[in-house]
This record gives C-alpha cells, structure tokens and sequence, in this order.
C-alpha cells in the first residue's frame, strides 16, 4: 500500500513540476503590447532560425551600432568591492538591492528572442537600438552582395510600434505613429502591407480601407501606389498584440525576404546592341505598344508573388490569417 502512495505521490510531483516550467515559459517570455523588435519568419525550423537570427542580427548590430556592451553582475567593480568589504552589513545589504534596481535594464541583452504567438515566427526583442534601421541595413548589404547567409530566415520584419489587435485601438495608436511619415508638410507614395495571423477578427480589406482613409487625413497629399510606392506601411496582427511599422525600399529588398534579395536581378537590355542601334529600345517599344518595360516589370512582381505565396502557404499552415 505504501509503494502505490509513493509512487502517486510522484506523479503528482512530476506534474506539478512540468507545469510549472511550462508558466514559467509562457510568462514574460511573449510577445507583448509597448516592445519593438523583428519579426521573422521561417520555414518550419524556429530553433535553427532563432540561432540565425542571432547570428545574422549581432555581426550586423556590431557593424552599425558597435559591439554590445555588458555589464558585471555584481554591479561593481574590484575597488568598490574591497569598500563593501569593510560596510556594515545592513549597509552592503541596501546597496546591492539599490544596484540591482538601478541596473535592471542594462544586464538586459540588445536580442532576445520572444514566443511571438504564431507557429513558423519568431520575434526578437530590441534594446537600446532602431530595429527598422538594422533591419533596412541588413538588407541593403544582402540585396549589394548577393551573399546567402541564412538558410531558415524567409522574412525579416521590423516592429517600430505595437498596440492592442482591435480596429479602434489600432487607428488610435496609428494616427500619431504614423504622423513622421505623412502628416503636413511631409507626404510620401505608399502601400500598406497587412497581415492577421491566429485572429479572426480583423478583417484584412477593413484594415486597409481604415488605414489609408486615416493616412489620406493626414496629407491629401499622401497617395497609394502598389507598383514602387516609397514608403510600406507594414501591419502585422498576431493574437491580441498588433505590431507595426514604416519600411523603405520594401518592394526593391523583395518585401524584406532574406532569400529573394539575394537573387539575381532580372537581365537589363544589351547595352552594346543598344549602342549599335539606338533606336532598338524605341522600336520595340513601339511594338510592343510601348508596354515593354512595364510588362517585364510586372512579369518580375508575378514571380516574386508567386514564390511569396509558396513560402507563406509553408509559414501559415494550419493558422487562421483573419482574411
């Protein structure tokens, strides 16, 4: 009788334990309204992606930024240790408490990666640094080097602002985040990318619809263009938290996709043929209604879409995107 107490006993103890370390998890380790950082997603390996990420974030933060910088934990250094020696207890006792608080946001690292709420993204919270600006860098360099250096990263999205995922909250927090951007004297062209992950009560052309209307307001001005816009608007909406921000050169970096902007672009015309005859762009032009170029720029945008799509059929399997 006493062997199958102790052994109920046991389990009891078992589950408490895992339970336990799942809270434990699961508390200040999500994704949260008031954080900036990355979004980023991947092809269905977050523990090989969240290794990336770190990788690829900190050789690029150490170029733009300098090296992180860290602090000893014990708050001191070796002469105020050999002074605290000599305190009264209680005194050294105040102090390290006092250190303690003070220093709690230094001993934070600059990356940290998060629970983002969704399957096949992670997110990685930022300190003391502009995610849009390392993000815009790392991109510029892969799209100039055409260097792959990732394997699992698909997209890379910066996250300037969050707020809470309903409409009203949303265009609240939008009306003064977006005014650097768009509100008189400054205008721009753009396009607003949205997208709803594990939340089914936004809905995509309602968002849109909202948030342009709220950036026509700002500047009559402002004007939506889908082709080459210079400003992208991105949205992105998981669970209850709602993550923002305003990307440059989002359709030239292949809306921020870490794979696609290291491809080689499409090949430009021959410049010695075009040099033995100069009318050979203007006579094909003609013929082909003078929609030559726009053509093979939409034949681009096509391909890109295309591989978009597939990526994202893989990153969203078996979640609810709220469109």
């Amino acid at each position: 009788m006493s062997a199958v107490q102790n052994e109920s006993r046991k389990r009891s103890k078992k589950r408490y334990v895992s339970g336990q370390q799942g809270k434990r998890w699961k508390g200040s380790r999500e994704l949260e309204v008031g954080m900036l950082g990355i979004l980023i997603t991947c092809n269905m390996n977050e523990r090989k992606c969240t290794a990336e990420a770190f990788n690829l974030l900190n050789e690029y933060a150490d170029k733009l930024f300098g090296p992180e910088k860290f602090q000893d934990s014990k708050g001191s250094s070796s002469s105020e240790e050999e002074e605290g020696e000599e305190e009264d207890v209680d005194v050294a006792l105040k102090k390290e408490v006092a250190q303690l608080q003070s220093s709690g946001g230094k001993r934070e690292r600059r990356f940290q990666a998060l629970d983002s709420g969704a399957n096949n993204v992670i997110f990685i919270r930022t300190q003391n640094l502009e995610p849009d600006k390392l993000v815009h860098h790392i991109l510029s360099d892969l799209h100039t080097t055409k260097k792959k250096k990732s394997r699992v990263i698909l997209r890379m999205l910066p996250v300037t602002g969050t707020c809470k995922a309903f409409q009203e909250d949303m265009l609240k927090y939008l009306t003064t985040f977006l005014e650097p951007w768009f509100k008189t004297p400054n205008s721009a062209t753009y396009q607003i990318a949205f997208k709803a992950r594990n939340s089914s009560h936004n809905k995509r052309e309602e968002i849109i619809k909202s948030i342009a209307g709220l950036v026509g307001k700002l500047n009559p001005k402002n004007k939506v263009d889908l082709t080459n816009p210079e400003l992208t608007i991105i949205v992105e909406v998981i669970k209850a938290v709602c993550c923002v921000s305003v990307a440059k050169d989002y359709t030239l970096y292949r809306k921020y996709n870490v794979q696609e902007v290291v491809k080689e672009d499409a090949p430009k015309p021959d410049a010695a043929k075009m040099k033995t005859n100069p009318n050979a762009a203007e006579q094909e032009d003609e013929h082909n209604g003078g929609e030559a170029e726009k053509k093979e720029e939409e034949k681009n945008v096509a391909e890109d879409e295309k591989t978009e799509l597939q990526n994202e059929e893989k990153v969203d399997k078996g979640e609810d995107d709220g469109e």
